[in-house]
């Protein structure tokens, strides 16, 4: 028998370790072209995985691992704390891998599911971390795995968010319903699913009520404080300044907001200003924000819930699943300069 280990074999199939061990313990999440080439060294080397070994790796590990973009993110707290206590109710630890939304991270946090140290996957990102194989069911690829917030673009997987299109129409309505009608909008990233959503609701309303869109009106900014900043003195520079500015999520409002107090304006005597969210501290802040409230915890309650009762062998109905948004009218909005 050959003395080759597990990295002898990566290094000859020029694979990671991790995927030689996904080899072993979860074909299944492997392409078929890696398989292949992975399976035609180990027949050559004729390498046998230690049983030991390979037993141990059918045993749950009693791990989760949640994938998240950026754990520093304010809206990801009560996400967070959320799968924290579901999954220690049932006896579950949490791994968390903080991607900064590179895929190369995600693959990474993914893999610990094909090296037995994780069972399931929360996944709060646009994309799958595994090669899929579109001619096979998606279901038959992965590991159980529930998605959270963002959208993917699959009904084979369960997948839960507030709908973004809807509360992004009702935020410009209430704008609408105070007398704008010059509306900014500070968008995220044009790649992440949730900020185009939100741009839909945008225009849609725009449209409904009878107002001209203005693409000068839209600003993209990261959705960060310092990027809102930045996206609000762009907007002073118009000649036909906005009287409101829709933000596509909290810290950006925040930043627009203290842009706007710099430069000598009042919030919201001649600029109201609208968030997303509901972050802790959006009520704190001066004036207190007007967003709209995401239910973040019982989004990671629903997320949690769902993966358990996937590891559990129950069926649960794939495909997406709304949560319930509501308007949070606070301060930072009020009618519009005459």
């Amino acid at each position: 028998m050959s003395k080759l280990g597990i990295k002898d074999i990566a290094a000859k199939a020029n694979v990671s370790p991790a995927t030689v061990s996904r080899v072993f313990s979860s074909p299944h999440l492997v392409s078929k072209k890696t398989l292949q080439k992975v399976q035609k060294v180990i027949d050559e080397a004729g390498y046998r995985p230690n049983r030991m070994g390979a037993s141990l790796r059918t045993r749950r590990s009693g791990n989760i691992v949640a994938i998240i973009p950026d754990i520093t993110k304010p809206v990801n707290a009560g996400i967070i704390r959320a799968i924290e206590q579901g999954a220690q109710s049932q006896g579950y630890s949490v791994l968390l891998g903080d991607t900064q939304g590179l895929e190369e991270r995600e693959r990474h946090y993914a893999d610990l599911v094909g090296q037995g140290q994780a069972d399931g996957i929360l996944l709060f990102g646009d994309r799958i971390p595994f090669d899929i194989d579109p001619s096979r069911p998606l279901k038959e690829q992965i590991p159980p795995l529930v998605n959270g917030n963002e959208r993917i673009d699959t009904d084979e997987i369960v997948q839960v968010a507030v709908d973004n299109v809807s509360a992004s129409q009702a935020a410009i309505e209430h704008l609408l319903s105070l007398g704008h009608r010059r509306i900014a909008a500070v968008t995220g990233p044009d790649n992440v699913p949730s900020s185009n959503e939100r741009l839909q609701g945008y225009t849609q309303a725009l449209a409904k009520a009878g107002i001209d869109f203005d693409d000068k009106l839209l600003v993209q900014a990261e959705y960060d404080v310092e990027t809102g900043m930045r996206a609000a003195n762009k907007l002073l520079l118009l000649k036909d300044r906005p009287t409101a500015v829709f933000c596509f999520n909290d810290d950006m409002a925040i930043g627009v907001m203290k842009l706007l107090q710099q430069q000598g304006f009042n919030v919201p005597a001649d600029v109201s200003v609208m968030g997303f969210d509901d972050i802790h501290y959006a009520e704190f802040v001066t004036p207190s924000l007007t967003t709209v409230h995401q239910p973040l915890e019982e989004i990671g309650k629903a997320c949690i819930n769902s993966l358990i009762k996937q590891l559990n062998g129950q069926e649960v109905e794939a495909g997406r699943r709304f949560l319930p948004f509501t308007l949070k009218i606070r301060d930072s909005t009020g009618p519009a300069p005459k």
